[in-house]
């Protein structure tokens, strides 16, 4: 193709792609108030059950409609994402080699469930973060929590846990394409595990010992999980390469 046909083809993937997500920016916009709700049943729930106020606070004229586009638009990216995924699938795939391709479908096909599983998984400790937090405050003072900074605190946590989520994906493909042995992988557990917990530290309150394990567990397992995935391809490609080489398979 040339440069003309290029662009052509890329103004069709974009076209197509700002269309899916503004359909689905619609639709949340629209269904808004119930990720709202969703969203303020930590501070609800700490109302409720210490007898002081606790409530989000918009301090601005337009903020409560900025939330609500925020809102829109992030249920959009996320639920817009096999449509955009494919749309940039489609215009690479032809400039990829048979292998290239290999990779790039196990990619996309286990990072979107991890990433979704880790945006899961901050959901779920979210609520004990909040509830611990707001309770160093005192018994007669009142939680008014700013709504931007509150949504904002929110999303960034989902979003570093859904990241972390799909980082043993890029081990394994740096393991396929020659950059990673397994037996490095596996000597950098300490290393690992290290970085792990420090993540999960930083990303959980200090005193929030169980969401911290929560999130730490389930990282440490995709860990060793993609040092045995490089483990087998490693194993294979030596296979082949005895096959293939007689001094090597006299030195395995």
């Amino acid at each position: 193709m040339s440069l003309g046909a290029h662009l052509v083809e890329l103004k069709k993937r974009l076209f197509i792609s700002a269309i899916a997500i503004l359909v689905t920016a619609i639709a949340g916009f629209i269904f808004a108030d119930f990720f709202i709700d969703a969203l303020r049943a930590p501070v609800t729930s700490i109302a409720e059950s210490s007898g002081r106020g606790a409530a989000l606070n918009y301090d601005a004229v337009t903020q409560a409609f900025d939330i609500r586009m925020q809102i829109a638009f992030t249920v959009a990216i996320v639920a817009a994402s096999p449509v955009w995924l494919y749309q940039v699938w489609a215009f690479l795939v032809p400039g990829l080699v048979r292998k290239e391709k290999q990779y790039a479908i196990g990619f996309l096909a286990t990072a979107i469930p991890l990433f979704l599983a880790g945006c899961a998984a901050g959901w779920y400790v979210m609520p004990n973060i909040i509830t611990l937090m707001l309770g160093f405050a005192g018994e007669q003072d009142l939680s008014n929590l700013n709504a931007k900074y509150y949504y904002d605190f929110i999303v960034k946590l989902l979003l570093s846990v859904g990241i972390a989520f799909v980082l043993p994906v890029f081990v394994v493909l740096l393991n396929l394409v020659g950059v990673l042995s397994a037996s490095a992988i596996l000597k950098g557990w300490r290393i690992a595990i290290l970085t792990i917990c420090v993540f999960t530290a930083i990303a959980t309150p200090a005193a929030d010992v169980i969401s911290m394990f929560l999130l730490a567990i389930p990282m440490i397992m995709l860990y060793f999980i993609a040092a045995f995935i490089a483990w087998i391809h490693d194993r294979r490609a030596a296979k082949r390469a005895a096959l293939i080489d007689p001094d090597v398979s006299s030195e395995l």
